[in-house]
C-alpha cells in the first residue's frame, strides 16, 4: 500500500513538472521570455499533476476505446479545472485565470480551448506516458525510492508554505490600497497593488510576473459594477433619444394630418 502511495506520488511530481514546463514553453513563445508559472515557487503545476493521478485512477477501465477515453478526460480535467478555479476564488479572494472574452467558456473558468488539449493529453498520458513512467519508477530500489519521496514530499511542502504566505500577503495588499484609494479605478488599483509587490521580495515578484492579470474579487465586483452603471447609463441615453425622436415623429404627423384636414376642407368649399 504505502509503495503504491509513493509510486502515485511520483508521477504526481512529475506530471507537475511537466505541465510547468509546458506553462513556460506556452509563454516563453507568446512572450519571449521565461515566466516562472504555476501557484507554487518551484517548477510545479499541481492542477497537472492532479489531473493526471484522476486520470490514472478513474479511467484505468475505458483503454478499450481511445473516443470514450478522450471524452471522460475532457469531462475529468474540465472539472478539475472549474472545480480549482472556484476554490482558489473563494479561499485566495482573487480570480487566476479568466476565459470570459474566449468563445464556448463556462463562467470564464473553463473554454474549449483548454479542455479539447486535455482530452488529448489523457490519452498520451493512459497510453504512452503511463507504462513509461511506471516501467522506470519501478526499477528504484525500496530504499532509495522512501529517500527521494520523503525529501520531495518536505519540498513540496515547504513550498506550499511560502507560497501561500506570498499569497496572503496579496490579499493583505490588495485590501490595503483599497480602504486607501476608495475612489479610483480597478485599473488604478490593481496597477497600486503591482508596484506595491514588485518593490517587497522577489517571490512576490514572482507571482505578479507569472499572474499579470491577477486580480482581487473585491476589485472584479467593483469593475464589474461600473461597467453595469455605464451599460444603464448608455441604455438611458438610448430610451432619451428613442423617446425624443418619437415625439417629432408624432408632432410631424400630426401637423401632417391638420395639413390634410386644411387641404380636404379646401377641396370642399371650392
Amino acid at each position: 500500500m504505502l509503495y503504491t502511495i509513493q509510486i502515485y506520488f511520483l508521477l504526481f511530481i512529475i506530471y507537475s513538472a511537466i505541465g510547468w514546463t509546458m506553462e513556460v514553453i506556452g509563454k516563453l513563445i507568446e512572450l519571449k521570455r521565461f515566466v516562472n508559472r504555476g501557484f507554487l515557487i518551484g517548477p510545479c503545476c499541481s492542477i497537472y499533476g492532479v489531473g493526471a493521478i484522476l486520470i490514472t485512477l478513474l479511467l484505468k477501465n475505458f483503454t478499450y476505446n481511445v473516443i470514450i477515453l478522450f471524452i471522460m478526460s475532457i469531462l475529468v480535467c474540465g472539472v478539475l479545472e472549474y472545480g480549482t478555479s472556484y476554490f482558489m476564488e473563494k479561499f485566495f479572494k482573487a480570480r487566476w485565470w479568466d476565459y470570459s472574452k474566449k468563445k464556448f467558456n463556462i463562467n470564464g473558468r473553463v473554454c474549449l480551448d483548454t479542455i479539447i488539449p486535455f482530452g488529448l493529453l489523457g490519452c498520451f498520458i493512459v497510453y504512452i506516458a503511463n507504462p513509461f513512467f511506471l516501467m522506470q519508477l519501478e526499477k528504484i530500489p525500496t530504499l532509495a525510492l522512501h529517500i527521494i519521496v520523503i525529501a520531495l514530499l518536505l519540498i513540496y511542502i515547504i513550498d506550499i508554505c511560502i507560497s501561500l504566505g506570498v499569497v496572503t500577503n496579496l490579499r493583505k495588499t490588495t485590501s490595503e490600497v483599497n480602504k486607501e484609494n476608495r475612489q479610483d479605478n480597478t485599473e488604478e488599483i490593481t496597477k497600486k497593488v503591482r508596484e506595491i509587490l514588485l518593490g517587497k521580495s522577489i517571490f512576490n515578484r514572482r507571482l505578479i510576473n507569472a499572474y499579470p492579470k491577477l486580480i482581487a474579487i473585491k476589485d472584479k465586483i467593483k469593475e464589474s459594477t461600473q461597467e453595469l452603471k455605464r451599460t444603464v447609463n448608455n441604455t438611458k441615453d438610448e430610451i432619451k433619444d428613442s423617446i425624443a425622436e418619437k415625439k417629432d415623429s408624432i408632432k410631424e404627423s400630426i401637423e401632417e394630418t391638420k395639413q390634410n384636414i386644411k387641404n380636404l376642407k379646401k377641396s370642399k368649399g371650392e
